[in-house]
């Protein structure tokens, strides 16, 4: 699959050999007795249309991990290219161009807006690249088709069910075309058989050739990715890719 290298303003390229290139990744918090390591000189890279699960116990570092890898959190020391493109030291408004140009994010919560219909729910990550607001409509709109909501256009996250919601939230991952899908635990609310119909719609968006990063610790959920990265104290303990 040919690689597209993105061109953001204000970042250096590195190599484009992958989608996602970690070397030596170090993440600190300071605590009231000293640093808290949570990353510990992690290398892996991700290659463009892969879906990779990151699974470990809690406090092992995969939702700190995926805030990094989401430009969220800054990272202490070692390197990260998203998209052939070194992500140290940027600026809040570099992070937050290469946020909207290049991921999308579905979360545990849906984090849908309550007074918005389904449309301008979707429709908000364009909003944020002044696109206008007929285009942003007609393609919110496509969005929703899409994942299976052409009847749920009008509809307020108070009116649809849970699985209804996460289609809602991973059309609006999904809008502006990002190169990069990031899901925190996308089915932890969900009931076993909703769980599988978003997993199948997740599934499908890694064949058109995004790149899917999925934290869970749902093991059976991690198995129907291609490879699964397994973290214990911020340390890599096993990376293990699917025939």
């Amino acid at each position: 699959m040919r690689q597209e290298r993105c061109r953001v303003e204000g970042v250096s390229p590195v190599s484009p050999g992958t989608m996602i290139q970690v070397r030596a990744l170090e993440k600190s918090y300071p605590t009231g007795s000293g640093p808290l390591t949570v990353l510990r000189g992690l290398d892996f890279h991700i290659a463009a249309g892969e879906s990779v699960a990151i699974v470990g116990a809690s406090g092992s570092g995969k939702s700190t991990l995926l805030n990094v890898l989401g430009l969220l959190d800054a990272f202490d020391s070692g390197t990260y290219a998203l998209a052939g493109h070194d992500t140290r030291n940027l600026d809040d408004a570099t992070a937050a161009r290469m946020r909207n140009e290049l991921l999308g994010f579905v979360f545990q919560s849906f984090h849908l807006l309550g007074d918005k219909d389904a449309v301008d729910n979707v429709a908000l990550p364009l909003f944020y690249r002044n696109t206008p607001r007929r285009e942003r409509r007609r393609r919110a709109i496509a969005m929703l088709e899409r994942v299976g909501l052409a009847d749920r256009l009008d509809h307020h996250p108070n009116q649809l069910s849970g699985g209804q919601k996460q289609r809602v939230a991973i059309a609006r991952a999904l809008v502006t075309e990002p190169k990069v899908l990031l899901a925190d635990e996308p089915t932890g609310a969900l009931d076993s058989s909703t769980s599988t119909e978003i997993l199948a719609l997740l599934e499908s968006v890694v064949a058109e050739g995004k790149t899917l990063i999925l934290v869970t610790h749902d093991l059976e959920v991690a198995a129907r990715m291609q490879r699964t990265i397994r973290l214990h104290d911020g340390r890599i303990v096993s990376d293990e890719r699917r025939a």
